[in-house]
């Protein structure tokens, strides 16, 4: 249950003064529904009010904040021309300017004989100077509240600075005294005040520099949020690492086979992670562990030591992949390393004949089947396991928690083995995957040739062509990857298909298709037909980033490169460049570029190294646009800059650790507090990981 202290920013925000349907709506769409939500819409900019010149001396352009005289009104003749209000002062005369605007409100507001205070930005017109619109029109006694910084916040349409700024200010009235979360000690030697008071400092910015993430009510902020997500993370590790885990170790005769099958050398990363997975299957709680890998780093038989650990101690194992596609070539994989070893593997789809899967999951029910390979169908509650022991899940950030635990959840004390070969930054690793441990695949396996990336202007693109169809007449094979256009998928779609019909009047009907929209069966055949060598380019759009390996693949065409994140450029490129000839990867630019697509492509065309390659895209970008939130759970983040905020969420993790291991059930005058804090942030499904809770 949330705590009552925090009903009051847990309500709707129509619940504040002055905030109507249409505002709701509109705020809604700008910050989020409640009213907890204003408190982290953090100002973008200020005003400053603070000059107040004469009329004379009011320059055009400024903004001004002006004590007048009100001397007269003038309703036009004609609807579409402006109202308007003749004030003066002792040194000459403004013009206040309002469009379609109501004559009886004005009077109110203007009443003739009478002072006001109008702040807003001055114009010249004619010889004269105006206002129009002005910001703020108050009487003389409130000039105080009008003459100072006043902040600016991102808006939205249908939203303008005033409603915005009344209810954000509504909003911090009702933040209630919040009991200290955060370690005193560690309070006084950052410098950082009370909750409350920072929260207040960071809407009352008094210079560009109380703006910055740097600022320390802003990290104070941050921290808070920080701590929040890596107590979050700590007690989901302590609620899993409490449910109990079996030890299994096999005799190594498998694992054996399969080495020695190997047309390859494994690379000491290798060696190190399987030595890390095996040691973890052998503790008596449960293995959680994430395997970093570049593309093409060799993480498939990683995965397939740490199955053979189960399967020769008598138990089964499974490998989740996002695409069906992905499956299969996983399938095709371990079949092949796997050869005559005695292993037995089946496929596990959506799609295929019902005959056969009813007597493949009777199979699998029975212990007959060693090692199933299959998409999100394997977690369909039909699917029973006779003894589940590991279950590998690729392409971590296409799934959530709940469908690794949901997988997990097919037998007793699951060993997890999560793994991605979208590379992941420290500080993102730390707030997203805080609950796995993690081994890293640095090195490319042996025979892998380099890519070489080249950048050049969209003008270019006849010579691109003709590049095209000297390496497709020698024998390779090319992917020709369009633009995301405003992420709007019709001109997506009108974009690929443009492409490859001027690409099919060259090159006939060996020019393949591929994209969002199509179906699973159609996007399979397309690709298939690629990777079989039916078709020598294929035209696509980001579908081909995850889950397809064409070898024979060494020309990738990326169109419009400056429109994509570091992190999707080199997901993209790694699909060239897998065997021993080398790859080319051409990023096409519609100049001019900008700071950042330039520091992009740069970037891209120095290093291959994905680890970089995210960390730079880390800061590029920030963490929201990393791997894209939504499809991959991630938490969000609203205060803390990922970039900017590294050291503090070390010092977070720590602390939420040192926390539990003093306090693991969270009793302690402080441990109340932190609990407030899980629900401050929205963080409450942590709370159901305490046993007390």
């Amino acid at each position: 249950m949330r705590p009552d202290i925090l009903n009051p920013l847990f309500a709707e925000v129509n619940v504040l003064p002055g905030v109507g349907p249409r505002i709701a709506k509109a705020i809604e769409v700008c910050a989020g529904p409640l009213v907890v939500d204003l408190l982290w819409h953090l100002p973008s900019g200020l005003i400053d009010r603070s000059f107040s010149p004469n009329i004379a001396a009011a320059p055009p352009g400024a903004i001004v904040t002006l004590k007048i005289m009100v001397d007269s009104h003038h309703k036009p003749a004609v609807r579409r021309l402006p109202y308007k209000v003749r004030c003066s002062d002792e040194s000459g005369e403004l013009t206040l300017v309002f469009f379609h605007a109501h004559e009886k409100y004005l009077r109110e507001l203007l009443p003739i004989g009478e002072i006001r205070v109008v702040s807003g930005r001055t114009e010249q017109y004619g010889d004269g100077i105006q206002l129009v619109h002005p910001d703020h029109i108050v009487p003389e006694s409130e000039i105080d509240a009008v003459q100072g910084i006043e902040p600016v916040y991102p808006l939205t349409a249908g939203l303008n600075l005033k409603p915005l700024s009344k209810a954000v200010q509504a909003a911090l009235e009702r933040a209630p005294e919040m009991p200290e979360w955060c370690d005193k000690a560690y309070l006084d030697r950052q410098g950082w005040r009370t909750w409350n008071e920072s929260l207040l400092a960071v809407h009352q910015p008094e210079s560009e520099a109380d703006l910055q993430p740097e600022s320390l009510a802003r990290q104070r902020l941050a921290y808070d949020e920080l701590l929040a997500n890596q107590m979050a993370l700590a007690l989901l590790r302590a609620s899993l690492q409490r449910v109990k885990g079996r030890k299994i170790s096999g005799d190594g005769r498998l694992r054996d086979a399969v080495r020695a099958r190997l047309p390859f050398t494994l690379t000491s990363g290798q060696e190190a992670a399987i030595a890390e997975i095996t040691a973890d299957m052998t503790q008596p709680h449960r293995m959680l562990r994430l395997l970093q890998g570049d593309v093409g780093s060799g993480k498939t038989v990683v995965a397939l030591f740490a199955m053979l650990v189960a399967v020769e101690a008598g138990a089964q194992a499974a490998l989740m992949a996002p695409t069906e596609l992905l499956a299969r070539q996983h399938f095709a994989t371990l079949e092949a390393l796997l050869g005559d070893c005695g292993v037995t593997i089946v496929l596990l789809v959506g799609r295929g004949k019902k005959s056969e899967r009813t007597s493949t999951l009777a199979r699998l029910a029975g212990g007959e089947i060693d090692i199933a390979i299959g998409t999100h169908a394997l977690f369909q509650s039909d699917i029973e396991f006779a003894d589940l022991a590991v279950a590998v899940v690729d392409e971590q950030h296409r799934f959530g928690v709940h469908q690794r635990m949901t997988l997990a959840a097919k037998g007793k004390g699951v060993d997890v083995l999560v793994m991605t070969a979208t590379p992941i930054p420290r500080t993102l690793m730390l707030t997203a995957y805080g609950d796995l441990q993690s081994s890293r695949l640095n090195e490319k396996p042996a025979g892998r040739a380099a890519i070489e990336t080249r950048v050049l202007p969209i003008s270019r693109l006849g010579e691109v062509v003709d590049g095209v169809r000297r390496a497709v007449e020698s024998g390779a094979r090319v992917f020709w990857v369009c633009p995301l256009v405003e992420q709007s998928e019709a001109v997506d779609l009108a974009a690929v298909e443009e492409r490859h019909a001027q690409l099919q009047n060259i090159f006939g009907d060996r020019v393949g298709l591929v994209h969002g929209r199509m179906k699973s069966a159609e996007k399979d055949s397309a690709m298939s037909a690629f990777a079989a060598g039916a078709v020598d380019i294929l035209v696509a759009t980001t579908v081909i980033e995850v889950g397809i390996d064409v070898p024979e693949a060494t020309i990738m065409v990326i169109e419009h490169a400056e429109r994509f994140g570091l992190a999707q450029l080199h997901q993209l490129r790694g699909r060239v460049g897998r065997s021993n000839k080398a790859g080319n990867c051409l990023l096409l630019y519609v100049p001019p570029l900008g700071e950042t697509a330039r520091a992009r492509l740069e970037i891209m065309r120095e290093t291959d190294d994905g680890f970089r390659i995210a960390e730079e895209d880390l800061k590029l970008r920030g963490a929201g646009e990393l791997l894209g939130t939504r499809q991959s759970g991630l938490p969000e983040l609203r205060l803390a800059d990922l970039a900017q905020h590294g050291e503090l969420l070390a010092t977070a993790r720590d602390d939420a650790r040192l926390i539990l291991q003093r306090d693991p059930e969270l009793q302690s005058e402080r441990s109340q507090a932190l609990r407030i804090l899980l629900y401050l942030f929205e963080r409450d499904a942590a709370a159901r990981y305490l046993r007390s809770a």
